[in-house]
């Protein structure tokens, strides 16, 4: 497997990434994510695709580092997605390993994400990465005011 960062204008965000993130993120069309990466990458948005020996991408993961006053800096994922045809496989371990790795050397005391609590799967999974439910996450979803309002946190 091959774990690769894909800078905006990379043709594999939107042929070989957004079809698996997209498993987790349905609302998401090319434009609506191309405008997001457009935004998010100067604030800290990366993504990552996780290629199998056929060159086929499995997996997918967004995330970012972030100073703060709580943990001072952490690497927060906010996607991480493995292809339906490909899990149970090692792909999200292999992503989850990769942005360990990546949040250690730059200094992160924590590795962190929230998972929608209907999404009980992928919480067996996070159980067994050894990685524990350490706060409440509250939201309150605004009117967005058009069209392209973000769906539910998945």
């Amino acid at each position: 497997m091959k774990i690769i960062d894909l800078e905006p204008g990379d043709p594999r965000l939107a042929a070989d990434l957004l079809p698996v993130l997209r498993e987790l993120r349905p609302h998401l069309t090319p434009a609506l994510f191309g405008e997001i990466y457009a935004e998010g990458h100067p604030q800290g948005l990366r993504f990552s695709a996780a290629y199998d020996a056929d060159g086929r991408c499995t997996g997918a993961a967004g995330w970012r580092i972030v100073a703060g006053t709580c943990d001072i800096r952490k690497l927060y994922v906010d996607d991480l997605v493995t292809a339906s045809a490909s899990r149970s496989t090692g792909v999200g371990r292999a992503l989850l390993s990769y942005l360990e790795d990546r949040a250690r050397a730059a200094d992160c005391r924590l590795l962190d994400l929230d998972s929608g609590t209907q999404r009980t799967a992928a919480h067996r999974f996070y159980f067994r990465e050894r990685m524990g439910v350490v706060a409440f996450h509250f939201g309150k979803e605004l009117d967005a005011g058009h069209e392209n309002a973000v769906g539910p946190v998945g």
